[in-house]
């Protein structure tokens, strides 16, 4: 069968060695970290070799094909020497593609990934449809296709950029692209251009009998669309103009409308729903919905199904999740975002006076773009992080109130302190996690263990 080497031994590693063993290669495992206890069993488990804290040149150059984990960059040692070799480099999302017939559900944009995803799959998972989310969230497709075997409908996959970039056959049977912002450009050599042709490929392979749903309200996507000649029954939304076809807002209705679509009913009339009624509120949350809601009216389902769900979703953790209310103030965890444009949505969406919890590992941040949002919503900042001296110098006169914490629990307890009733205490964080916690869900959790502790 040949020899699959893995590069990195997370989620996605461990998936893609059990799929390869199981299929019949031989399979080598390399992580120059330390792999983490719960995969080194799994490794074991499925009597696979593995190396951990280096990468082997002997054990890794002799692959047929290498399946490199999304985390590791193009730019990295043992990626340059494979292409050197021309040893194809792949990601476990390709390679777990070629063994299942599911169709595929593919969702990425720079924000809003994750409550599209779950909602998406919400949607289907309580229509009936054997379903499964993987991708950037939950168990890697790989260890799920080596499980389920070819008897799942369906797939939902969070896909980011990075996963995208080692994706060359895979086909996506819904693609939707939510929006584009700069994000991670320092694995784009600071690019626009690479970031968005990596979206894009969301799109590649994609055949007149595939769908592509995305935001024409995203100048970016708008004007690429343009220069593309895309294959696909492209299927836009938007909450600034009406369409004759996907979905939009018109008085105070979400409308999906679909040509050639009917429930099982035979019913042929667009949907619609009151924007008020739906779970997810807030700007940003009505794009999610309406992406949601077009995969639900293409795979026909019944219109009361999808309203059900997009009336009684229960959003996801570590995403405008609502931690507590002490003493009259609301604390919210929106550590998942990352970047400046998912806090700009989550400020926006506010209507309380905010604490503002905000920091961390900066990915060349330009907080230039949040000085109107912060200016009408933030009445404090509190920085959570090593090196604050970029949000200080932002924002310093035009907040009244900016400290300093190295801690989640005292990140809390000094916005406890500034806050007063009817005040609600936000963090979204515009940074990475990396410089004071594991991951994003790791300073979530801490955070709502600080709120709990008042």
């Amino acid at each position: 069968m040949g020899r699959v080497v893995v590069l990195g031994a997370g989620e996605s590693g461990a998936g893609a060695a059990v799929l390869a063993k199981k299929k019949g290669f031989e399979v080598f495992v390399s992580d120059s970290g330390k792999i983490k206890k719960k995969y080194k069993k799994v490794l074991s488990h499925f009597e696979i070799d593995f190396e951990e804290e280096k990468h082997s040149d002997d054990l890794i150059l002799n692959a047929d094909e290498v399946i490199k984990s999304p985390g590791i960059p193009d730019k990295a040692e043992i990626v340059q020497k494979l292409r050197a070799k021309e040893i194809p480099v792949i990601s476990e999302i390709e390679f777990a593609g070629r063994y299942t017939n599911a169709k595929m559900i593919c969702i990425t944009g720079s924000n809003g990934k994750t409550t599209t995803t779950s909602l998406t799959y919400h949607i289907l998972k309580k229509a009936g449809i054997n379903v499964r989310m993987a991708g950037n969230i939950g168990d890697s497709l790989a260890m799920q296709v080596a499980e389920e075997g070819d008897e799942l409908k369906a797939y939902v996959l969070e896909l980011s950029s990075f996963q995208l970039d080692g994706m060359c056959d895979f086909k996506a049977d819904i693609a939707i692209l939510l929006n584009i912002t700069p994000d991670h450009l320092d694995r784009y050599d600071n690019e626009m251009r690479n970031y968005m042709n990596s979206k894009f490929r969301i799109t590649q392979n994609q055949t007149e009998d595939n769908f592509f749903i995305y935001c024409v309200d995203d100048e970016i996507i708008r004007k690429e669309i343009e220069t593309r000649n895309l294959k696909s029954k492209n299927i836009p939304f938007s909450i600034q103009q009406e369409l004759d076809e996907g979905a939009f807002v018109k008085n105070e209705q979400l409308i999906i409308n679909i040509n050639q679509s009917t429930d099982k009913s035979g019913d042929t009339k667009p949907f619609a729903m009151s924007i008020h009624e739906l779970a997810l509120q807030g700007r940003h949350n009505l794009y999610n919905t309406m992406a949601a809601g077009i995969v639900g009216r293409l795979f026909d389902l019944r219109k009361e199904t999808i309203r059900e769900c997009m009336s009684d979703f229960m959003g996801i953790e570590h995403r405008m999740e609502f931690a507590a209310k002490v003493y009259g103030i609301e604390f919210i965890n929106d550590s998942k975002a990352t970047n400046i444009n998912s806090a700009w949505w989550a400020l926006e969406s506010m209507r309380k006076p905010v604490i503002w919890i905000a920091g961390g590992q900066d990915k060349g941040n330009d907080y230039s773009m949040l000085d109107e949002v912060v200016k009408q919503k933030v009445k404090a900042i509190v920085c959570l992080g090593k090196d604050n001296a970029k949000i200080i110098e932002a924002f310093d006169g035009k907040v009244e109130t900016i400290v300093e914490t190295t801690s989640a629990r005292e990140a809390v307890a000094y916005a406890y302190r500034l806050g007063k009733k009817g005040d609600a205490v936000l963090l979204s964080p515009a940074c990475a996690s990396f410089d004071l916690f594991e991951n994003y869900e790791d300073r979530g959790r801490q955070f709502k263990e600080a709120v709990r502790a008042l």
